[in-house]
């Protein structure tokens, strides 16, 4: 079974930066889709971006487009989100996830069937 473990999480102030890593345990995942989201207290989980593994190809929210770079080492099976210019409205619980599911919507969660725990971002204004 996989498992994924996010970490890099954390409290920054607006305009600062962070960076989160996604490790993946116990199958490599190069040829899956990857994606991040996020979610806050009574709304719905939203995409942030997501990558495929072989082609590379990106999708970004148009609300961090420009600021958040998402990025993959497949030798590493780790997945990366740098999120630079952070903003108050960033704060969010960030979770990784990964797709083995053919032809799906990739900005919504239920195209992917691997989940990791969360970890919080909190930005202050």
């Amino acid at each position: 079974q996989v498992q994924l473990v996010e970490s890099g999480g954390g409290s920054v102030q607006g305009g600062g930066s962070l960076r989160l890593s996604c490790v993946a345990f116990g199958y490599s995942w190069s040829a899956w889709y990857k994606g991040w989201f996020r979610q806050v207290p009574g709304k719905e989980r939203e995409v942030v971006a997501f990558i495929h593994s072989g082609s590379e190809t990106t999708y970004y929210a148009d609300s961090v487009k420009r600021r958040f770079t998402i990025s993959q080492d497949n030798a590493k099976n780790t997945l990366y989100l740098q999120m630079n210019s952070l903003k108050p409205e960033d704060t969010a619980m960030y979770y990784c996830a990964a797709s083995t599911l053919a032809y799906r919507d990739y900005r919504t969660p239920e195209s992917y069937n691997f989940w990791g725990q969360g970890t919080q971002v909190t930005v202050s204004s």
